[in-house]
């Protein structure tokens, strides 16, 4: 069945790991091998390893048990994954898989991470000019230990060459079925998936990359009221006057001092938060794309096709397809294509 031999990917383990940045990709993989592969051929010969072999402890507390790297020197590897997670608000680089990361890097055809895996390869030289995603809470701090790397926040996945570097947690299964649908193509890749009712829990609404809330998070709520009266009143023309009368300060004042503390324009968080409520709308609802394109401010439903295929790659009814329970995912879909708010 298989047009190329058995791929072997190596996902790398140590204490205090996220357990889904592991686990998430790793059933991917399995699920795409179990239901595709034939007796003779496996699609994917999966091997969890780390530094000294044996039982580590991932940070939800359960143990799962590894090879050895040492291992692995002798066997070829085709993808080489480095899941993320830690204790504490530093990443820690393990020394012995930096150094066999190193190594290993020249032999692999893939290099990927998850989540905060991306501390890893960066630690090990493999990012340095390259565009890189990670989880949105920590892309600042990747930033300033490697200002050599394009830390991409928005996208839930970045492939850059022969590198793939993912969002947070959860992202790791979209990076997994992108691998997949590389490999053995979109048929796997979707049947996986169905498979894996995909179509169901990835859902926008939840996705890592909330620009509105990660900045409200962050900035400790001054323009927290201006969020939740934005989120009630998109349907509204929101010009910076307007959102400056709302947060009672000047134009001028307010549009310097928003940048300043969220790092984005006003623009840009009205857009962001349009587009999180047209996909809720799409994910939660039957609405007609005409009346979430009004309810959302987009007005016109083609100003809505348009924004959906500018940021997200999709339709808004393939969108609805793919995320919510309203209909079949339709064959023109590709997980290939990362979404971003």
């Amino acid at each position: 069945m298989n047009a190329h031999p058995t791929l072997r990917v190596v996902l790398l383990a140590y204490d205090d790991m996220n357990l889904l940045d592991l686990s998430g990709p790793l059933q991917a993989l399995a699920t795409a091998s179990k239901r595709h592969s034939s007796e003779a051929e496996p699609l994917y010969e999966i091997v969890v390893a780390s530094a000294d072999g044996g039982l580590i402890t991932t940070s939800a507390g359960l143990a799962v048990m590894t090879a050895s790297i040492a291992s692995l020197n002798a066997l070829p590897i085709d993808t080489l994954i480095a899941p993320g997670g830690c204790k504490g608000q530093e990443f820690y680089a393990p020394p012995a898989l930096v150094n066999w990361i190193v190594k290993q890097a020249p032999r692999v055809r893939r290099l990927c991470s998850v989540c905060t895996g991306a501390f890893l390869l960066a630690a090990a030289g493999q990012l340095q000019g390259k565009r890189a995603a990670t989880h949105w809470e920590w892309a600042d701090r990747l930033r300033k230990l490697h200002p050599k790397i394009d830390i991409d926040a928005d996208k839930i996945f970045v492939k850059d060459g022969s590198v793939w570097t993912s969002a947070g947690v959860s992202a790791g299964i979209d990076l997994a079925l992108a691998l997949i649908e590389e490999d053995y193509g979109h048929h796997v890749a979707i049947e996986t998936a169905r498979q894996m009712v995909m179509f169901i829990k990835r859902s926008g609404g939840q996705s890592q990359f909330s620009v509105p809330l990660a900045a409200q998070s962050r900035e400790g709520g001054r323009f927290d009221e201006l969020h939740t009266w934005v989120a009630a009143n998109l349907h509204e023309i929101l010009t910076v006057e307007r959102l400056a009368e709302q947060a009672g300060m000047t134009p001028r004042t307010f549009a310097r001092s928003y940048a300043s503390q969220l790092g984005r324009t006003p623009a840009k968080m009205v857009e962001a938060m349009r587009l999180e409520a047209a996909c809720r709308a799409l994910e939660k609802t039957t609405l007609p794309l005409k009346t979430i394109a009004a309810n959302t401010g987009y007005v016109e439903e083609q100003n809505l096709r348009r924004v959906f295929q500018r940021q997200l790659g999709v339709s808004p009814g393939q969108y609805r397809s793919r995320f919510s329970g309203h209909g079949t995912p339709p064959d023109t879909f590709s997980p290939s294509k990362p979404r971003s708010l």
